[in-house]
């Protein structure tokens, strides 16, 4: 027998031994079924992946080609006409064979399926619980706000919504000056409102910093001339026009549906979508508890 293949077996034993070992430490029972199936199989694959390896190794170190040469060659270098091996002629039949029967018949795409029954439950659960909390008091939302900011949300944002000073967006503070002023200066298509893009430069200068001061001081006091441009869109008390462009008196459910929809770029990175990770019910009650954090009334 070459060598090559029979240093090949030996470290095929050597595996199966340690496996065998390891099967026993961690108490594996071989008696059932399909445990000694696995098993089996373990054994079946360290024989073939060793013995198949030694071979195709021991042939390209020994063996010398045959055949009619081609014609054609590059830099030297030609190729055989020789046929495609019968192996792995066999194998790639062989393996169109099982997919179709595995998806036919092995485990069809109608098949039970246990992802399947949990998506079943878990839509007719969030049902059940949109009909239960469909008119919720405020009291009642906050509380469920709370847990889920406080599994989802404040690993980043902090456990008081603060951003871990700094790390992640302060959820206790309004939007600040220097934000409103990036967002005039550069415009927003962020979170994809109906009425669309808004576009960058439509204040410039001194109307810029007034409608930032406006806007970062929440809305109060008289309102600065420019801001009936952006009244146009976000309506003249600031509030997005029914939701029809963002709220910038305070946070509301639609704007925190929108960024759970489309996800955030932060100073520690991108906040990913959660989109499909609440229901409705859900994500106003976040924006219910969110309304609590900001320290301005």
């Amino acid at each position: 027998m070459n060598g090559m293949i029979v240093k090949a077996l030996a470290m095929a034993g050597v595996l199966i031994v340690g496996t065998l070992v390891v099967v026993k430490q961690m108490n594996i029972d071989l008696t059932d079924p399909i445990n000694m199936i696995t098993f089996i199989g373990a054994i079946a694959i360290a024989v073939l992946s060793f013995g198949v390896a030694a071979k195709y190794m021991s042939q390209m170190k020994n063996d010398t080609a045959t055949g009619e040469l081609a014609e054609d060659n590059w830099d030297g270098i030609g190729e055989y006409k020789n046929p495609i091996p019968s192996g792995w002629a066999w194998s790639y039949v062989g393996t169109l064979i099982w997919a179709i029967w595995y998806f036919l018949m092995g485990y069809p795409l109608n098949a039970y399926s246990q992802i399947g029954e949990w998506n079943e439950e878990t839509k007719a659960y969030n049902k059940k619980f949109e009909k239960s909390y469909k008119n919720a008091d405020a009291q009642t939302l906050k509380d469920m706000g709370e847990s889920i900011f406080l599994v989802q949300c404040a690993p980043c944002h902090g456990d008081t919504g603060d951003g871990l000073s700094g790390k992640a967006h302060d959820l206790t503070k309004r939007i600040s000056k220097e934000q409103v002023l990036s967002v005039i200066k550069n415009g927003s298509h962020y979170f994809k409102y109906p009425l669309g893009a808004m576009p960058a430069g439509l204040a410039q200068g001194k109307d810029a910093e007034e409608v930032a001061a406006y806007v970062a001081g929440g809305l109060k006091g008289d309102a600065p001339t420019a801001w009936a441009t952006c009244a146009g869109c976000h309506g003249q008390d600031g509030k997005g026009n029914g939701g029809t462009s963002p709220n910038l008196a305070e946070v509301d459910s639609t704007l925190v549906a929108n960024v759970l929809k489309t996800g955030k770029q932060g100073s520690i990175g991108q906040m990913p979508s959660f989109v499909n990770r609440f229901t409705p019910v859900q994500e106003k009650a976040l924006a219910e508890y969110i309304k609590t954090l900001s320290s301005a009334k």
